[in-house]
């Protein structure tokens, strides 16, 4: 990988990771819906313009109906039981649970398209699975009720990550990965309306200048620009290369965690987060063949 590809790549990692810290800051101001319903909103409004100038199409009459299902699978769902979950996580751990994804991936594979998982697969999901509980287990964070459910709805996230892999493998044949990129923030963004109408903070006393630059980092640079990022480096060195960033966003995710926020990172994290790194490396083909085809990727 060339120097410029491997900066590329690195910095790609550390916007998606940034996004759990932002999302840790937005969230508690604005309420999830409210943070996330920013964050689509302006990343497609910042798409839409790109696809202008660049010239491209993005036939939203002719895939509205997709482009809602993929809005709704690969950022509406995900996108705001993250944010719920940051009311009670740190950013650090959301951006190791959302590790989980190529786990689920795998399933959903199992499950959807009837693809056989080897030994090596159901290994490296069970190795997650016990990841997880170590993390959970051995966090800093006191195991409240509150924070329960907020583990669960950080491992609903991966999932619906999941069924949006396979969605868009099925549903997105030929299509150009920045219209879909776009297509898919515009469905969210209308998906979510409703429910951010019904969920508006009642005050506004608590907003401050980091909450709003927060929601704006979030939707301009860990969407927008990620997305660049990203599709620049498909083309330049394919998906497999690109898909490591999958290791790297964690890492990223627990840096900015500690450097912003000043998180504490106990032992016990670290050596969840290394045993749930090895069950993704066992499924990480499986990760490949659901996600490169649609040429996407969630945060």
């Amino acid at each position: 990988m060339k120097l410029k590809d491997g900066m590329a790549l690195f910095s790609l990692a550390a916007l998606w990771g940034a996004s759990f810290l932002f999302i840790r800051i937005a969230s508690p101001v604005f309420g999830p819906f409210l943070t996330i319903q920013a964050r689509v909103t302006f990343a497609s409004i910042a798409l839409v313009l790109y696809l202008v100038i660049t010239k491209k199409s993005l036939h939203f009459k002719k895939r509205w109906k997709q482009y809602l299902i993929i809005g709704m699978l690969n950022a509406a769902i995900p996108f705001t039981l993250i944010a719920i979950s940051a009311l009670y996580l740190t950013a650090s751990m959301s951006s190791i649970l959302n590790s989980l994804t190529p786990l689920f991936t795998a399933l959903v594979v199992w499950i959807w398209m009837k693809e056989s998982l080897s030994m090596r697969k159901w290994l490296g999901i069970v190795i997650g699975v016990i990841g997880v509980i170590l993390l959970v287990g051995w966090s800093s964070i006191p195991f409240t009720y509150d924070v329960k459910i907020a583990v669960g709805l950080a491992v609903l996230s991966t999932i619906s990550y999941g069924l949006a892999g396979v969605y868009a493998k099925k549903a997105f044949i030929g299509v150009p990965p920045i219209s879909l990129a776009a297509g898919q923030q515009i469905g969210a963004a209308i998906i979510l309306l409703p429910f951010t109408l019904l969920n508006l903070p009642t005050s506004t006393t608590n907003v401050t200048i980091l909450a709003i630059l927060s929601v704006i980092g979030l939707a301009l640079f860990c969407t927008s620009i990620a997305y660049l990022l990203y599709f620049y480096l498909i083309e330049s060195v394919g998906p497999t290369k690109t898909l490591s960033v999958t290791f790297l966003i964690p890492v990223f995710g627990m840096i900015w965690g500690v450097l912003i926020l000043k998180e504490h990172i106990s032992l016990g994290m670290l050596f969840g987060f290394i045993v749930i790194l090895c069950g993704v490396f066992l499924i990480s083909d499986i990760r490949l063949k659901a996600l490169a085809t649609s040429k996407h990727m969630e945060i």
